[in-house]
């Protein structure tokens, strides 16, 4: 299984790749986004990490060319900047995971494996989920409700799935970190209140009936009160 590590620390970059490859992964390395950019373009990678502060251009703007070409290659983003702010910004630039500086190895490979098996796994699903006057298109990956058509992000788009599926349950920030979006839930984090006050103004604020509900202390719900 073939990797991509762009780090512009001499250090981090020969322990990361020395630990992923005795545990078996082939890894190419880049010092500086242009050369990871480069390397991302002409081959095929099960799983690109890199950190945000490298020079040439950084993960962010990396992260977003990678994005911009169609190309759904998995990205972990590592960073020493761990404020809630920035683990946004990294996801909305399409990264899948982030790792906050300094972080233990094994905790980086439960991450790698985690996301290289998701990157394996191929849906041919083509479908219409509904609730109430909610319709969303997993083909398509439209949203409307009410007729009105309603853009979500990627990360919103798939946390409104997981909530149409199990409408009615109350749902907890850390099934929602681990199930919809394949990351360990950190509990100094509020990324999961932001995304879903996100989704909340997008689906809700417009409309009469509120479908998105919080259970203080406990989740979120899908449902009709």
């Amino acid at each position: 299984m073939k990797l991509l590590l762009i780090e512009d620390e001499p250090k981090t970059l020969q322990s990361v790749k020395q630990g992923l490859e005795e545990n078996g992964y082939e890894v190419d390395i880049a010092y500086d986004g242009l050369i990871g950019r480069q390397l991302a373009k002409n081959n095929t990678y099960q799983l690109i990490i890199s950190d945000i502060i490298i020079p040439g251009i950084n993960g962010i703007e990396l992260c977003r060319e990678i994005r911009s070409w169609g190309d759904e290659t998995p990205i972990l983003m590592l960073t020493a900047l761990g404020t809630t702010d920035d683990k946004v910004t990294g996801l909305d630039a399409g990264a899948d995971d982030y790792l906050v500086k300094p972080f233990e190895f094994k905790e980086l490979l439960a991450r790698v494996r985690a996301l290289t098996k998701r990157g394996t796994t191929v849906s041919h699903t083509a479908q219409v989920l509904r609730f109430a006057d909610l319709e969303v298109s997993l083909d398509a990956k439209t949203v409307h409700r009410s007729g009105n058509k309603i853009n979500l992000t990627a990360r919103e788009f798939n946390l409104l799935v997981y909530l149409i599926r199990n409408q009615g349950r109350v749902i907890s920030k850390v099934e929602i970190a681990e199930q919809v979006w394949d990351i360990g839930f950190d509990t100094g984090t509020n990324v999961i209140e932001v995304y879903v006050n996100y989704l909340r103004k997008k689906i809700d604020k417009d409309y009469p009936v509120k479908l998105i509900h919080t259970q203080f202390g406990m989740g979120y719900v899908l449902k009709i009160e």
